[in-house]
């Protein structure tokens, strides 16, 4: 292990496109990724649950020597994040943070918006809990932000089933169903860190002009900006580029899996999660 290494957390593989945006933006910090795929799929899971694996997945970050976690998990984000920094935070000292990928996203969404009408395609478990509506009408109230849930996109992915001629079904239904809410919806944001790899496809199938956006950017974006904000936190990091994975599931089938999403070879360690 490296201390003062940057934590990415992600109930599974989305993650990595986040963690890959993160160091194109950031190579010259040390990484520790862990994906809790022995758990996944977050997304239907309760508030309750997914904070009570998040919290544990960020301890053992925090016992790494990791002083910033980021949770590269929507629903992570969703349901555990504010739930972490008002009541877990303290009791690890003042020195450590966890941050998420919803803050960063709803900052600048209203200003890629020329109608004021915002699409959000994300997990069943992120559009019940309201998060994404709240934040972007608290920095943008003029917004309206509409929301479909599309609970098969994660298991095409991860299947890699994503780009066969079934695949192509379940996503016109959703953005179908998303787009009838509005017919003046001219950007729509995948909030699901899995989402990147069906970007191409998703562009096909929305209207011409539609902006549709990523996190994995906003977010390395957001992380580079707070770390020149909070010099006290960037002089504890670690540097040296190097990254190493963990998985509470099968090491082989991540590496196998996790290359898809990372852009790039991936070997992993197992981690026994109790």
């Amino acid at each position: 292990m490296t201390t003062g290494s940057i934590g990415v957390f992600d109930s599974g593989y989305g993650g990595l496109t986040v963690l890959q945006s993160i160091t194109v933006k950031l190579p010259h910090y040390n990484y520790l990724y862990l994906g809790d795929n022995a758990r996944a799929p977050y997304g239907n899971r309760s508030f309750d649950t997914v904070y009570q694996y998040t919290l544990q997945c960020v301890e053992w970050f925090f016992k790494q020597g990791c002083p910033l976690v980021i949770l590269a998990c929507n629903t992570a984000s969703a349901k555990a994040l504010r739930t972490i920094q008002q009541n877990d935070l303290a009791r690890f000292g003042n020195a450590k943070r966890v941050l998420g990928v919803i803050r960063p996203t709803t900052e600048i969404i209203g200003k890629y918006t020329q109608t004021g009408k915002v699409g959000i395609l994300a997990t069943s478990g992120t559009v019940l809990s309201g998060s994404y509506p709240k934040e972007i009408n608290k920095l943008f109230p003029d917004c309206e932000v509409y929301q479909e849930a599309c609970p098969m996109w994660v298991p095409l992915i991860e299947n890699n089933e994503h780009t066969s001629p079934g695949a192509t079904y379940f996503l016109e239904k959703h953005i179908n169903h998303l787009l009838a809410q509005s017919k003046n919806i001219d950007t729509i944001l995948l909030a699901c860190t899995h989402y990147p790899l069906l970007m191409d496809a998703i562009k096909k199938l929305v209207p011409y002009g539609t902006t549709v956006l990523s996190q994995g950017e906003i977010v390395a974006n957001s992380l580079a900006n707070y770390l020149q904000r909070h010099s006290w936190m960037e002089k504890r990091l670690s540097k040296g580029g190097k990254v190493s994975f963990f998985t509470t599931d099968d090491a082989a089938d991540f590496d196998a899996k996790g290359s898809l999403f990372y852009g790039k070879p991936v070997k992993s360690t197992h981690l026994n999660m109790k």
